[in-house]
């Protein structure tokens, strides 16, 4: 019988694992065909590369790893490969690009900027992908907003509050819904809609309902999760 010593089976191993990792890379990379060259080259280095970094690299660093002069377009590429559900969502926080594995129990969904819960103001779009629990979201097209106000503090919604909107029109009085006021502002509040107006109530007892022309209010979707930050 041969005997290895341990320090050539640690390597014989540390081979084995480098393989089956290497592998399960590629499987990972084949299962994304509607990538552009570009986003596979860079999720390929991202893949190949995730053991080896110290830290996540940011968008600068990584421009210069892969020898990119442009850090718009590097966001650009970065951006469809959260969309694409390959890394996580920066979430507006200075951290490094991260992989998203597949047994995260997360889904990603696009933050579409703010919504108010007092006097409407105007929506703010802007679709950069943030991360929440599957459990939060139905199967239909959804998107995320943050609260600011609090004339819905009564239905527990605070200030600073996400919330998952349903992107949908038809709806049952009494829902909380995104309203869209004469096109342009939007607010978060239950609605009731009647024959000759649209009424919108709050859920503060020291404001009172807004009523409006049923033309005048059109509903961009209705609220079916939160989310909350305690820090």
């Amino acid at each position: 019988m041969i005997q290895a010593r341990p320090g050539a089976l640690n390597a014989i191993f540390g081979r084995r694992v480098n393989m089956i990792r290497n592998l399960d890379k590629e499987k990972r990379l084949m299962k994304e065909p509607n990538l552009t060259r570009r986003q596979r080259e860079i999720y390929r280095f991202l893949l190949e590369h995730e053991d080896r970094f110290d830290h996540p690299p940011s968008l600068n660093e990584l421009c210069e790893m892969l020898g990119l002069s442009s850090r718009g377009s590097m966001h650009k590429q970065i951006t469809a490969l959260i969309q694409a559900g390959l890394v996580k969502p920066m979430n507006h926080l200075h951290r490094g690009i991260r992989l998203r594995h597949r047994s995260e129990n997360v889904d990603s969904l696009p933050f579409m900027g703010y919504i108010a819960a007092g006097e409407p103001i105007e929506a703010i779009e802007n679709p950069e992908p943030i991360e929440i629990p599957p459990t939060l979201r139905t199967p239909h097209p959804c998107y995320v907003l943050q609260v600011r106000g609090d004339s819905m503090i009564d239905d527990g919604i605070l200030n600073g509050d996400y919330v998952i909107v349903e992107q949908r029109s038809l709806i049952h009085d009494h829902e909380i819904v995104v309203a869209l006021i004469h096109g342009q502002n939007a607010t978060l509040k239950r609605i009731e809609r009647r024959a000759d107006k649209t009424i919108l109530y709050p859920a503060n007892p020291s404001m009172q309902p807004m009523e409006y022309q049923p033309d005048e209010v059109t509903v961009q979707g209705v609220l079916v999760g939160q989310m909350r930050r305690y820090f």
